[in-house]
């Protein structure tokens, strides 16, 4: 996301801007379509599409995971913008000479401009860019995840999990619809929030839906169903990033995800599992909240911990029954190289070999 994708609305509440780019990649289409109300559905075509994220950005996390666990490294590819940005945008500088070596701009604002040149909205993460072209295609974050799962089917790995079974899709949109809500938008409006009573409400709710998280957890092992779906790849790159950020940065401080157990459980069962843990980097997650908010943080002082080695250690999980995916389904095999986590910690490059 972006600094700019949200405000703080009358009375001190955080209010997250939800208007995007809403076009789609679908396999119904052959060339880009119009639709009624003004988007457009541009077609499945391998190498055309580049998906831009940011190892910091939650909600460009879990488009990172999807990708991976469905083996479409191939047909899509990935280009990274680093962890701290200003009002303007993200920029690729992690990259040789600060421009993206597929797309050759500097910052992910140009390929919004090239379509759009007077795009009023922030400059958000994930968006998926028109290589061809070098023109934003979308950035709609919630219809990403679920079009790598449907759209793309022709062009996944041989063994490639399905996230949004048909038969589960009905639970899957309630339990994410609570979780996105309370969870991964309700720790922005406990960091963000403007008054002592918008906190307080943001705060409460948060904790009623962890609460709620942990009960569910406690009984069965994945979120929806017997494996790992969507709701589970939504809910993670909150979890993971709590015990590091949230707590002390969003004030989100009743307990600790290691102080939880089902949930530490489930995190870790999540973490050890490749497409999980092999795309999670936590020196860029810390550089991107504790430098970019320097409204929450002045001194823009990233903090050394938590000690992050538990996450590692055995989870107990399989004692609710379940697997991480079906009979048949295999697991992701190495990170493409050029892919992996510039800034692993002790253990995470060994323990995913």
């Amino acid at each position: 996301m972006s600094n700019k994708a949200s405000y703080i609305a009358t009375g001190g509440e955080y209010v997250r801007d939800t208007q995007y780019i809403t076009d789609r990649i679908v396999n119904s289409v052959s060339e880009p379509t119009p639709q009624e109300d003004g988007s457009f559905l541009w077609p499945v075509t391998p190498g055309r599409y580049r998906l831009i994220a940011a190892r910091a950005c939650p909600w460009a996390h879990r488009t990172v995971i999807t990708r991976r666990l469905k083996g479409l490294e191939d047909v899509i590819s990935l280009g990274l913008v680093g962890p701290t940005h200003d009002a303007d945008s993200w920029t690729f500088d992690l990259d040789p000479g600060e421009v993206d070596p597929v797309l050759g701009i500097p910052k992910l604002k140009d390929a919004y401009l090239k379509r759009f040149p007077d795009y009023p909205r922030g400059i958000t993460v994930p968006s998926i860019v028109d290589t061809t072209t070098g023109e934003i295609v979308s950035n709609d974050f919630p219809s990403i995840p679920k079009d790598f799962n449907d759209q793309w089917a022709a062009y996944e790995r041989e063994g490639a999990p399905d996230l949004y079974p048909e038969a589960l899709r009905e639970e899957i949109d309630q339990v994410t619809k609570q979780v996105f809500t309370e969870v991964n938008n309700g720790v922005y409006r406990c960091g963000f929030a403007g008054t002592q009573e918008a906190y307080n409400d943001a705060y409460h709710r948060l904790w009623t839906t962890m609460d709620w998280l942990e009960e569910r957890l406690s009984k069965q092992r994945y979120l929806v169903g017997e494996h790992i779906t969507l709701a589970d790849i939504y809910l993670y790159p909150t979890l993971i990033r709590f015990d590091a950020v949230y707590y002390s940065h969003f004030k989100a401080s009743r307990n600790k995800i290691t102080e939880m157990p089902a949930l530490w459980g489930y995190l870790r069962d999540l973490f050890q599992t490749p497409g999980f843990g092999d795309t999670t980097d936590f020196t860029e997650i810390k550089q991107h909240y504790f430098i970019v908010h320097a409204d929450i943080n002045p001194t823009q002082i990233v903090p050394q911990g938590p000690d992050l080695s538990g996450l590692f250690t055995e989870h107990g999980r399989e004692a609710l029954g379940g697997t991480p995916f079906a009979q048949g389904v295999t697991l992701p095999g190495p990170i493409p190289a050029g892919e992996e986590v510039k800034n692993p910690i002790a253990g995470q490059v060994e323990f995913f070999s």
